[in-house]
């Protein structure tokens, strides 16, 4: 996967699967832009980008807030002179439990920063995707096609970046951007780290695996580099599922 010349922007890239594909996509050759709230954690990943030959650039700054995302991407392009690649992977899941007991606030709150700010973020990029034929990359869920236990609200939103990412392949194709799409499974992050270390809830997940382990953020992270790469420029619109052969059972 040769991305050498390429510029990509990550938002939720301090950890986790973020940090893979920043990682994963600075092997390849790419500069990376990695986004999120908080400097400390950032500050880190863009020293282990340039550890592996790119430029890594570090940018605090809420995804779902227009202006905030706006000026982050503009900071991007600006000094690497060009934008190819943005993977919308920024996520949260305050509410664990039965949709009916969400609150207004909380289900504002996932939507706000799983669907919005995937939304804000494309638009943002959008011209500047226009000028290299880009990729837009979203980070979704197989509990966006099948609905996760205790996690209602977030399945909802992860619908919803699937029909986004279907919407923006149709609309963006005409401009040469090309928007894909990764429906990951458990995989083994601080962010499902209530699962995974439950031994009782991962008992009953690998009963519906084909593939006897969960996967890691570098699963997620190859993928993200195939749809990036030249090798997938026949693909837009797809939805890629990763779940160890989940959806089979």
């Amino acid at each position: 996967m040769d991305l050498k010349g390429k510029a990509a922007l990550v938002t939720g890239g301090s950890r986790g699967i973020g940090e893979a594909v920043a990682y994963r996509l600075a092997e390849a050759g790419a500069d990376i832009a990695v986004v999120s709230r908080k400097a400390e954690p950032l500050a880190l990943v863009a020293k282990g980008i340039e550890e592996r030959g790119a430029r890594g650039l570090a940018i605090a700054a809420h995804v779902a807030k227009a202006e905030a995302i706006q000026g982050a991407v503009e900071q991007a392009a600006a000094e690497f002179g060009r934008l190819d690649i943005l993977v919308n992977n920024a996520a949260t899941n305050p509410h664990f439990g039965p949709t009916m007991d969400c609150s207004e606030t909380l289900w504002d709150k996932i939507f706000e920063v799983n669907v919005k700010g995937y939304f804000l973020a494309s638009q943002a990029a959008a011209p500047h995707l226009e000028q290299t034929e880009g990729v837009i990359i979203n980070l979704a869920s197989v509990a966006g096609l099948k609905p996760a236990p205790f996690m209602g609200v977030y399945s909802v939103t992860k619908a919803a970046v699937i029909q986004l990412t279907k919407v923006l392949a149709k609309e963006l194709g005409g401009l040469k951007i090309r928007v894909n799409c990764i429906a990951p499974g458990v995989i083994k992050t601080r962010f499902s780290q209530a699962l995974w270390e439950n031994e009782n809830i991962m008992e009953e997940v690998m009963k519906s695996h084909a593939v006897p382990r969960i996967g890691t953020p570098e699963d997620v992270a190859a993928a993200v580099a195939y749809f990036a790469s030249p090798e997938a420029s026949y693909a837009t619109g797809s939805v890629l599922v990763l779940d160890g052969g989940e959806l089979v059972f």
